[in-house]
């Protein structure tokens, strides 16, 4: 079976974006929120990127 990206139904806080990534690189979707809180505050840009997953990631069909 081949390894897709979607954003989590089960491990959801906004949208479930950082639930899947973190489910598609198989680590801790703690880490994955860290680093994208960062990004957000930090530089600004990963908010741009959360939204832009937000639309492009679709939601997991088989949640």
């Amino acid at each position: 079976m081949r390894k897709r990206l979607y954003r989590s139904r089960r491990d959801v806080m906004i949208a479930g974006v950082c639930g899947g990534i973190a489910e598609y690189f198989d680590v801790d979707p703690t880490i994955v929120r860290l680093i994208a809180v960062v990004l957000i505050l930090g530089w600004g840009s990963g908010l741009l990127a959360y939204l832009i997953a937000v639309l492009i990631i679709p939601k997991n069909p088989y949640q």
